[in-house]
């Protein structure tokens, strides 16, 4: 995952959702059909895809898509 559409596209295919690069800033209650099961899910596969720990507690404290894809790559 080299970049924010990369991140989006991931996001679309683990999901099933239609995410688009403006959901990034939009709150996880404004992206149409999301649940915090694909929290969870999103989350398992962002540490495998990165190869980093996530920290749970940043994870849930995240308030959209953008954050998470931060600390998914480390920003």
């Amino acid at each position: 995952m080299r970049n924010a559409e990369e991140f989006v596209a991931l996001v679309r295919d683990e999901t099933g959702l239609a995410v688009t690069i403006e959901h990034l800033d939009a709150g996880f209650d404004q992206v149409p059909g999301w649940d915090s099961l694909h929290l969870l899910r999103l989350t398992t596969v962002l540490e495998r895809e990165t190869g980093r720990t996530l920290s749970f507690p940043d994870v849930l404290e995240a308030p959209s898509l953008g954050r998470l894809y931060a600390l998914a790559v480390g920003e």
